[in-house]
C-alpha cells in the first residue's frame, strides 16, 4: 500500500503543478480578452484569431483543470446528503462513484475524442472564420483532459481504498477547499 500512496502523491503533484499553470493561463486569457477589446475599442481593429486565443485559453483552463479541481475536492456534490453521513460512508461512496460513474465515463469520451483530435491533425481542420486559427490544438485538449482526470481518479481510488484499510487519516486529498497540501500517508509503522 505504501507504494501506491507513492505513486498517488506523484499523481497528486502532477495535479497541482497544472493547476499552477492554469492560473497563468486563466490570466493570459484576461489580458487576451481586456486587449482585444480595447484594440477593437479604441482603433477599430478586430481580430478573430485574438477572440479565438482566449476560447483556446478558456478550454485549457477548463478541461485541463479537473483532474486538480478533484484533487482539491472542489467537484460537485449533494452537500446536504454528505455533510450528514460519516467520512467513511463518504469514502464509500466517492469509491463507488469513482469507479462505476467517473472512469468509464472519462475512459469513453478519451475513447471517442481523440479520434477527432487526429482527424483535425491530419486534416488540418481550420476555424471556418476569417483570420481563425488551426483547430487541433482544441480538439486535443478534450482528449488530455480527460485522461488527466482520469489519472487523477485512480489517486483518489487510492486513497479511498487506503483509508477504508486504515492506512490513511483521511480519505480526501484536501479536507476543503482552503487547505494547501495533498494528505501524507499514515506513518511507517501503520503503513
Amino acid at each position: 500500500m505504501h507504494g501506491l500512496l507513492q505513486f498517488s502523491q506523484a499523481i497528486d503533484r502532477l495535479s497541482i503543478w497544472i493547476g499552477s499553470v492554469l492560473r497563468w493561463l486563466v490570466l493570459a486569457a484576461v489580458l487576451v480578452s481586456a486587449g482585444n477589446a480595447v484594440v477593437r475599442k479604441a482603433f477599430n481593429i478586430g481580430s478573430n484569431a485574438f477572440l479565438e486565443i482566449q476560447w483556446y485559453a478558456f478550454a485549457a483552463v477548463f478541461m485541463l483543470g479537473s483532474g486538480y479541481v478533484f484533487l482539491r475536492n472542489g467537484h460537485v456534490r449533494i452537500d446536504f446528503l454528505s455533510n450528514r453521513l460519516s467520512t467513511r460512508a463518504n469514502a464509500i461512496i466517492d469509491l463507488l462513484g469513482i469507479l462505476m460513474v467517473l472512469t468509464p465515463f472519462s475512459w469513453l469520451l478519451i475513447d471517442l475524442s481523440y479520434p477527432l483530435f487526429t482527424q483535425a491533425w491530419h486534416s488540418g481542420e481550420m476555424s471556418q472564420n476569417a483570420g481563425g486559427l488551426v483547430r487541433w490544438p482544441v480538439m486535443l485538449l478534450i482528449p488530455l483532459g480527460f485522461t488527466l482526470l482520469w489519472i487523477q481518479a485512480f489517486s483518489e481510488i487510492i486513497k479511498r481504498v487506503a483509508y477504508l484499510r486504515g492506512h490513511l487519516e483521511h480519505p480526501f486529498s484536501v479536507e476543503n477547499s482552503h487547505a494547501t497540501a495533498p494528505a501524507s500517508p499514515a506513518p511507517e509503522g501503520q503503513a
